[in-house]
């Protein structure tokens, strides 16, 4: 059976409703934590996929997270390779830094429902399922688009909100997977800070994602459900 890897940068930040259609592939799931003593050693090039998940971490904070430049340099090697990979929020940011480029902090927090505008590549790859869909955004970090990607998505806030490398390669800044995890309430309660930054209520918070959280998570499902089609492809 195919493997996939979940690599988790804090516990309450998992695959959530991306896990039905990563199952339905057919492969058989592993996680590992950052935080875990046998993360050093893991070869992230053995996993048929990689996905590597969120956290509230900057990917230039070496000094307070020192398993960092292990993490993109380890990434590296598999991005050499072309070897299936998903990053979301952190996880596209540790891509981006793979890949050669800039992470850095956007001056902005993005947190909130709302749709992304897709580019006509966008229109043409698996995102385009949510075309109008309002999805969970929740950052303030941003990266320069690395080279020889395709950029797919935008919002107002940020231009780079989700690029592709043939096939193999996704990385969504946005989470299109929450809207369902009960665990989104371990978010209103540990980031609480985010939410005074961005001058969001959690009361309202709550009920966008009550309203548009199912939509988002059956969007988000289609849309990786087709990625990893493409890959068998």
């Amino acid at each position: 059976m195919k493997k996939a890897l979940i690599v988790r940068h804090v516990p309450r930040e998992g695959a959530a409703g991306f896990l039905q259609p990563i199952e339905a592939a057919g492969y058989e799931i592993e996680r590992i934590d950052v935080a875990s003593p046998d993360f050093d050693d893991i070869d992230l090039c053995t996993p048929d996929l990689l996905i590597m998940m969120g956290g509230p971490m900057g990917v230039y904070e070496h000094d307070a997270h020192p398993w960092i430049p292990l993490q993109i340099s380890k990434l590296a090697a598999r991005l050499e390779q072309d070897l299936p990979t998903l990053g979301v929020c952190l996880g596209s940011q540790m891509i981006a830094a793979a890949l050669g480029a800039r992470v850095f902090p956007g001056g902005r927090m993005e947190l909130g429902f709302a749709p992304v505008t897709l580019n006509p590549a966008g229109a043409d790859s698996p995102l385009r399922h949510l075309e109008g869909v309002p999805v969970l955004h929740w950052h303030s970090d941003t990266f320069d688009l690395p080279r020889g990607v395709d950029l797919l998505a935008s919002t107002d806030s940020y231009d780079h909100q989700a690029f592709r490398r043939g096939r193999n390669l996704l990385a969504l800044q946005f989470h299109a997977e929450m809207g369902e995890d009960p665990r989104f309430e371990d978010w209103l309660t540990h980031f609480w800070s985010d939410l005074d930054v961005a001058k969001q209520c959690r009361i309202s918070l709550r009920r966008d994602h009550d309203e548009h959280g199912p939509g988002a998570v059956s969007a988000g499902r289609t849309m990786i459900a087709e990625w990893l089609d493409q890959l068998r492809a």
